[in-house]
């Protein structure tokens, strides 16, 4: 059977900063030497930023990080949520119930609202702007055991914050609690609709880390 790679990653350049929380913008320098041409460059960034996922030590102290996690606890069948959400509104355990495409346990459940692709790179307003997931919709998703939860928004209210506190990182608590990975600022997840895809969000396994940044892709059959 034919399949068909798709890159669901989000670009990231000197112009990129991360959530309001920590606002952390990307930097970059570059070496270079002769008298040809050769070139090495250094990244300072949260791995936070872009594409990337969140492990469990992200909410809890005695939680996996990112040297834990194994690529099959992360990987599996899309079940794709395709969500009709305008700028700040939330996606609630209503709207996955009629979005549900018949999530089982095991799969990787995507949220689509396309806010990502619109959006991106227009920073702050990604972020404060963003439609984000209700405690009724964490609840939700962490009853039916998905491995991960994939997003194309900004999902947690509190983190357009700069003063929340952790107690109030609620989204996160439930999901991560419940041993659920989350990848955030996932893009193009339209390519996903009407197709039997499996997603891989081949993550930086730097030991000892809250998450990671990750090449997000699909294996698409039609």
């Amino acid at each position: 059977m034919n399949t068909r790679l798709v890159d669901l990653s989000v670009e990231v350049d000197a112009d990129t900063v991360g959530p309001p929380s920590t606002n952390v913008k990307v930097g970059i320098e570059t070496f270079r030497r002769g008298p040809g041409f050769w070139q090495v460059s250094s990244v300072h960034q949260s791995v936070h930023t872009g594409t990337h996922i969140d492990t469990p030590l992200h909410c809890y102290a005695d939680g996996k990080h990112t040297g834990e996690v194994e690529l099959p606890d992360i990987c599996g069948h899309v079940a794709l949520f395709d969500l009709q959400k305008a700028a700040t509104e939330a996606v609630t355990d209503v709207d996955l119930e009629a979005a549900n495409p018949g999530l089982a346990a095991g799969e990787v459940a995507v949220l689509r609202t396309g806010w990502s692709d619109e959006m991106w790179g227009n920073f702050p307003d990604y972020y404060t702007q963003s439609p984000w997931l209700h405690e009724s919709a964490a609840h939700w998703l962490a009853e039916r055991k998905p491995k991960a939860v994939v997003f194309d928004f900004f999902e947690e209210y509190c983190a357009r914050n700069h003063d929340f506190t952790s107690e109030e990182f609620v989204v996160h608590r439930i999901l991560l609690g419940a041993g659920i990975y989350l990848v955030e600022h996932a893009t193009n997840l339209a390519a996903l609709r009407g197709r039997s895809a499996r997603i891989y969000p081949a993550f930086y396994k730097f030991s000892g880390l809250d998450g990671a940044t990750a090449r997000l892709f699909a294996l698409v059959t039609p």
